[in-house]
């Protein structure tokens, strides 16, 4: 089984702008949920992938991931996922050991931006940098899934 182990956060500021190392945008739509589980097709840069992850609220899911074809994916996104899609542009900062995933979101969700970190075990220690704000792993508002139902726009 494949497990992810994330924390999510808000950030205090921009400041984490000058340490950006990369970055990709990505466009992912929802073709299921249930109280269990979510389906979802996502197009990263020039890779597209179909994703099976758990309805767990908190820090470690159930997430199973296998690339599809990149055509594919864009007819998905266009005639069978629900709306809005979610876009963002995910940008990358390496830190020690670790990347920082910083997502910023566009369309119905603009204005939202969320730092997420992956770690290997969910009591993981790792460097919080100055610009990292409130932990948000336990709202389920802020996870994709959630703002296809209630976008940013809404709160």
């Amino acid at each position: 089984m494949g497990i992810e182990i994330e924390r999510k956060f808000l950030l205090l500021d921009d400041s984490w702008r000058t340490y950006v190392n990369g970055q990709t945008k990505i466009v992912q739509g929802y073709l299921a949920t249930t109280e269990s589980s979510s389906i979802r097709v996502r197009i990263q840069g020039e890779v597209a992938n179909l994703n099976i992850k758990s309805m767990t609220i908190g820090v470690s899911r159930a997430e199973f991931e296998y690339p599809i074809p990149i055509a594919d994916a864009e007819d998905i996104l266009a005639n069978l996922c629900k709306r809005p899609k979610i876009e963002k542009t995910r940008h990358y900062i390496k830190q020690d050991t670790h990347t920082w995933e910083i997502d910023v979101f566009e369309g119905d969700n603009r204005g939202l931006i969320v730092a997420e970190i992956e770690l290997t075990a969910i009591n993981e220690e790792f460097k919080r940098p100055a610009w990292l704000g409130q932990e948000v792993s336990d709202d389920e508002r802020y996870y994709n899934v959630s703002l296809v139902k209630y976008p940013f726009k809404d709160w």
